[in-house]
This record gives structure tokens, C-alpha cells and sequence, in this order.
């Protein structure tokens, strides 16, 4: 039996490279001239950045995790995760609701009265169910920080209303602890995300260090430059790209579900729920700085609508072999609409706003800026509206009727972090080998 994986990218290399361990026949077709996907990195001038945002390998789930740090060996670098809200000028602890002394006593009296109030609400069955993501925010925050940090966050960094996304991948988000809030409010230390508190990150290579480390183990299974024009099965599967015709006994795509329907010539119906499923895109501002030092951050969130960035990461805090020596790096992120204006701006626009936007923040100094170049992510983030569910239902029924196995982020059109895609990678794997 011949695997057929549609895409190179870290769900379909971690597919690969396990059936490479149980000796099973498979071969990976990659559109680009490499590897990689959200976790490419580019090294330029002695500086290391990840061309799809910022990564770092945590998770709750000890299998994927341990599997990603195994794979690095000792190209690893363990770090407390020292992150922060700019708000209102000040530099709130994140959580959000983990930082309340951090803010001013008005807001920070807001924050806890209103949350405090809802409880109450809630215990009394004032307030129904929430339907939508901003309802979520109010039912389980307060007004003080849905309205000052959650929802403006979310419609910056999903380019949507909330009260029109659905609550699909909220469960990812914990229920604050009241202890939690009230101690956060006093200003006794408290932290959320624990899971995250800890993070890694390759020493050297920068993100793609994990890619490479598959890309040497299954090479001679991976074809680059092969991009997808058509699916289809008769009595096996056939991949094309227009100049040579592949087949499979099985195929398991990672690519974009939008793609994979839009190569099988599917019926309208299908094509129209693909059509109709929604993701932003990422523009990355990557910046080295004559200065070795900025400060002690993991990254920094910014909520403020007339900033273009919604995170700027520093990877010089990651490791210290991602800049040259006295010089470190900033990475901007900024997520739009592939249609809109902001995707098409020019390379050098972008680069301006971004460097007076982190320059009038206090976070850089202009004068010391020695490098900037931009990247794009045309999919980079899954937006669940609320039609989200029945559209992706249409798409995945139509691929199992196929015979279609889906994988990855973009392939099952799931918001998915990379220990997420790594186990999903893993449960594919055992699926083909038990049949």
C-alpha cells in the first residue's frame, strides 16, 4: 500500500516520518520549494525569524510534547514565559485578569466589581447561556475585561465581530478562578496558563528546526514543487500537478480544505460551504536592533485598534543564537483579510508603520533599527462564525465519502496548536495501521 500525503507541512512530515518507522510505503507533495509550512524560518544577516508569527513548543499533552523535544535532542532552549497586555500605557501581567493591580484603581475596581456582579447574575439565573464568543467574554469575565481587553483584542486579531464568532474553540480559554481574580485585584500573585508558564525553543534554526529534523529522516519521500491542480479516484488515487500523475491506494490531505475540494471538482454545494468557511491571513514585520537588550518580554499583546500589530514577540529572550552578538530581534504580527488593503501594502509601508508604531510605544528606538523585512502567511488562522459548524460538516462529509482522510490545521480547518497537530498526526498514523 502506497500513502499519498498532500502537503509538507508540520502535520504531514510528523505523518510521514511515522510511518517511515513502521516501514509503511508513503510520499509527500509540497508545492513550495520547501518544507515547512506555518513554521518556516528565515535567517538573514545573522538574525533567525519565524515567518509565520511567533512559536513556542508548550503543552498540556506529555505525548506530543515529549515527542517535539526528543526530535530537537539537545537543540533546545527552556524558558520562563514573562509576557504582558499594553494597555492604556501600562504593562499589564497576562492573563489579563491575572494583572488587575497593574491597572489603574478605576479600572481595576471595574474589572472586579463587574466580574463579582456577574457571578452573582449567574448564581441566581439571571443570565442565559452565551450563543456567541462576546456573550462568552461577558458571561464568564465581567463587562470590565471583555470591554477593555478581550473584545477589542479579538476583533484586532480576528478581523471579525465577536458577537458573530461562535464558541467553538473557546474551550481552550480556562474559566478565571474567583480566588484568582480577587487575589489578582489586590495585587497577590497569581498566574494563568500554567501549562504555558514554561516554554522551548530550538537553540538554533529557529522554529524550522523541527522540520529539518523530519526533512533528514524521510527526504527521499518528499517531492517539493509539485503543486496540486487535480484529485480524483477511479480504481486508485490520482495526484496531478499538471505535468506528472501520481497514484496512491490512500491519500490524506493537509492542505487547505478549500484547495482539496476546489482540485476534486466537487459539487456545488461542497464548494460553496469551503468557500463560505473563513481564516484570516499574517503579515510578519521582522526587525534587528543594534541593541542587545530590550527588555525581559516573551511578547507583548496590544489591543489599541490604531496600532497595526496585535503582538510583537522578542525570539532574543528565546534563545540567544537568533541575532548576532549586541544586536536582538522583534517580530511584529499582523493579521488581515487577504482582499484588504493592508495585504497589499508594500513591503517598505509596512515596515514604516511598524517601526513608528513601536517607536511612539517607547518599545524600540528607530535609530537602532539594522534590519526589517516582511513576510506573508496567506492561511494562517481558522475564524469560527457561526456558521462555522455546518459549513466544515458539508466539507468533512464530503472527503469521508471520498475516502478522504483530513490532517492539520487547514486540512480538518481546526484551530490548532502544533502539539494539537502533532497528535492528530499520530491518530492518523495508527488509524492506516490498523487497517
Amino acid at each position: 500500500m502506497k500513502i499519498g500525503i498532500l502537503g509538507g507541512g508540520l502535520s504531514g512530515l510528523t505523518l510521514g516520518y511515522l510511518l517511515s518507522q513502521k516501514d509503511i510505503d508513503f510520499e509527500i507533495l509540497e508545492k513550495d520549494c520547501e518544507c515547512g509550512g506555518l513554521m518556516r524560518t528565515r535567517e538573514d544577516a545573522g538574525f533567525t525569524f519565524d515567518c509565520a508569527g511567533s512559536h513556542i513548543i508548550f503543552s498540556r499533552n506529555e505525548e506530543s510534547l515529549n515527542f517535539i523535544l526528543n526530535l530537537l535532542q539537545n537543540n533546545k532552549v527552556r524558558t520562563r514565559r514573562e509576557t504582558r497586555v499594553l494597555y492604556d500605557g501600562r504593562y499589564v501581567k497576562y492573563p489579563f485578569e491575572n494583572g488587575l493591580s497593574d491597572l489603574s484603581k478605576n479600572d481595576n475596581f471595574d474589572c472586579l466589581f463587574s466580574f463579582v456582579q456577574n457571578l452573582i447574575k449567574k448564581e441566581k439565573g439571571e443570565i442565559g447561556k452565551p450563543v456567541n464568543l462576546q456573550e462568552w467574554f461577558y458571561y464568564t469575565f465581567g463587562s470590565g475585561i471583555s470591554e477593555k481587553y478581550l473584545i477589542p483584542y479579538n476583533e484586532k486579531i480576528w478581523k471579525f465581530p465577536t458577537d458573530q464568532m461562535g464558541l467553538d474553540w473557546v474551550e481552550r480559554v480556562p474559566d478565571p478562578p474567583m480566588g484568582d481574580i480577587i487575589k489578582s485585584s489586590l495585587g497577590i500573585e497569581t498566574e494563568g496558563y500554567r501549562h504555558q508558564l514554561f516554554f522551548y525553543y530550538p537553540r538554533v534554526g529557529g522554529i524550522q528546526a523541527i522540520i529539518k529534523v523530519f526533512e533528514e529522516e524521510i527526504k527521499e519521500h518528499i517531492v517539493t514543487n509539485f503543486e496540486i491542480t487535480q484529485v480524483n479516484k477511479v480504481n486508485k488515487w490520482s495526484v496531478s500537478d499538471g505535468k506528472q500523475e501520481k497514484q496512491f491506494d490512500k491519500i490524506v490531505s493537509t492542505i487547505p480544505i478549500q484547495n482539496l475540494i476546489n482540485v476534486m471538482n466537487a459539487p456545488k454545494n461542497e464548494k460553496k460551504a469551503v468557500d463560505n468557511l473563513k481564516y484570516n491571513s499574517l503579515i510578519c514585520v521582522m526587525i534587528g536592533l543594534n541593541s542587545e537588550k530590550l527588555n525581559d518580554l516573551s511578547w507583548l499583546y496590544i489591543p489599541d485598534k490604531e496600532i497595526l500589530t496585535h503582538r510583537i514577540s522578542f525570539p532574543s529572550n528565546y534563545s540567544p543564537k537568533v541575532a548576532p552578538k549586541g544586536k536582538s530581534a522583534v517580530l511584529a504580527e499582523i493579521t488581515c483579510d487577504k482582499n484588504s488593503s493592508l495585504w497589499n501594502m508594500s513591503d517598505n509601508e509596512l515596515k514604516e508603520k511598524v517601526i513608528e508604531n513601536l517607536y511612539l510605544l517607547k518599545i524600540i528606538d528607530k535609530s537602532d533599527v539594522c534590519f526589517a523585512e516582511v513576510s506573508r502567511s496567506e492561511y494562517a488562522y481558522v475564524i469560527s462564525d457561526l456558521d462555522y459548524k455546518k459549513n466544515l460538516a458539508i466539507a468533512q462529509d464530503y472527503a469521508a465519502e471520498q475516502g478522504l482522510n483530513l490532517l492539520g490545521r487547514f486540512g480538518e480547518f481546526k484551530y490548532m496548536n502544533m502539539d494539537e497537530c502533532i497528535q492528530s498526526a499520530m491518530n492518523c498514523a495508527n488509524k492506516i495501521l490498523s487497517n
